[in-house]
């Protein structure tokens, strides 16, 4: 690192490589953390689904098995070493608005924090208005619903993918208030569904039926392209048709840049697709614990080298080289079977959720001055000098120019 920044001093290396250097030591050093948690709300039950809101990079939300729900502040405005993030609401199963039964998914608006959507068990899609704690609207559907995402990156729709029971994908149309689209290919129940970070008109689903598809929703023709493990090689009769996976599909996510897709199946594999030919990396992961029917939320860094999957593994989480397979380190902090997980991209922070209830937080390890610090008589600190946060008097959550 010192080399990094003696270089950059002289202006004979480019600030991008100190960077992405940084970026690669504090992923590959992170811990569970000594000196933060996420305030705990039994209520909610065991955590499903996490998500961290795309505008401030700040608020956590949260859906557990209970059907409740809550939102935490992950930023520390009073300067303190210990911290926990505490929730600045929560919703839970007794209101009269909340879910009956689990939520599987919770996603933030990606344009505004005044919405926020969530869906489950209870076979219903709810957009939310943070402001009120009030669903703003409610879809009905005809089965469970395992999962649903926004796009990141559209500007020229607003559509909900929902994978369902059943074995169409339905996209809903916040604009319109209404179901628009239904995509048929599947055999099976959808399990997971992801929207491109590089093209919002790409969708990618995972089913029941062992196999992945590609959809451009422009087109009336069908998926763009289903995905084979075999890339086209398959030497038997048995396996002609197209597999992703040797067992159901319930994880999948995007690269940064889109150029790459990862999923996950209860075969225990995790495999990696180039988005552009459809063709499997061949990339050897191991053996990753997956017997679950309902969705797997695992997280992927960027800007390091190399990117990192973060995964689900019974009550671990495991670290895996992106591109290289070779598996990282393992992180052990949960009592029982870790369900969700999300990266913080800005900060290189990691939080996780469970069946224990808990939500943790996973940081880059510190030197020992940090520690050392932390042992000195806390009455000793000024805490005055820190900043203090300003109490909201108004909307807090949508922009006054939106």
């Amino acid at each position: 690192m010192l080399s990094f920044l003696a270089g950059r001093e002289s202006g004979s290396t480019n600030p991008f490589l100190l960077r992405r250097a940084e970026i690669t030591r504090r992923i590959f050093s992170l811990d569970l953390s000594k000196h933060r948690d996420v305030e705990r709300i039994d209520s909610l039950g065991g955590i499903n689904s996490l998500n961290i809101d795309t505008i401030e990079n700040r608020y956590l939300l949260s859906g557990g098995s209970n059907g409740g729900i809550a939102i935490h502040d992950l930023d520390n405005f009073q300067g303190e070493t210990k911290f926990t993030c505490r929730q600045i609401c929560h919703i839970p199963n007794s209101d009269n608005n909340a879910h009956r039964k689990s939520i599987e998914t919770v996603q933030w608006y990606p344009l505004d924090t005044g919405l926020f959507t969530t869906s489950g068990t209870d076979k219903q899609l709810k957009i939310w208005d943070t402001n009120t704690l009030v669903p703003a609207d409610t879809y009905s559907f005809d089965g469970i619903v395992y999962s649903h995402h926004m796009s990141p990156i559209a500007t020229k729709h607003s559509l909900i993918a929902t994978g369902c029971d059943k074995s169409t994908i339905k996209l809903v149309d916040l604009r319109a208030g209404s179901s628009t689209q239904m995509l048929k290919g599947h055999k099976a129940a959808v399990l997971c569904v992801q929207w491109s970070t590089r093209d919002e008109f790409i969708l990618a689903s995972g089913s029941s039926d062992n196999g992945v598809l590609l959809w451009d929703i422009r087109t009336a023709k069908g998926c763009l392209m289903s995905l084979d493990q075999h890339n086209g090689e398959a030497a038997s009769a048995a396996n002609k048709i197209k597999t992703a996976h040797n067992g159901r599909v319930n994880g999948l996510s995007f690269t940064a840049d889109g150029l790459h897709l990862v999923t996950f199946g209860t075969d225990s594999r995790l495999r990696l697709w180039n988005t552009t030919t459809g063709k499997n990396s061949l990339v050897n992961y191991g053996n990753i614990e997956n017997d679950g029917r309902k969705s797997i939320k695992f997280s992927l860094s960027s800007g390091g080298c190399p990117d990192v999957i973060f995964v689900p593994d019974d009550s671990n989480l495991t670290m895996l080289d992106l591109h290289g397979g070779t598996q990282i380190k393992t992180l052990r902090g949960h009592y029982n079977q870790v369900n969700c997980c999300v990266f913080h991209q800005d900060r290189q922070e990691l939080y996780s959720g469970g069946n224990d209830r808990n939500v943790l937080v996973w940081l880059p390890q510190t030197d020992h001055a940090y520690d050392d610090f932390l042992k000195t008589d806390s009455k000793t600190k000024d805490k005055h000098s820190f900043t203090k946060r300003i109490a909201a008097t108004t909307d807090t959550w949508s922009d006054d120019d939106d």
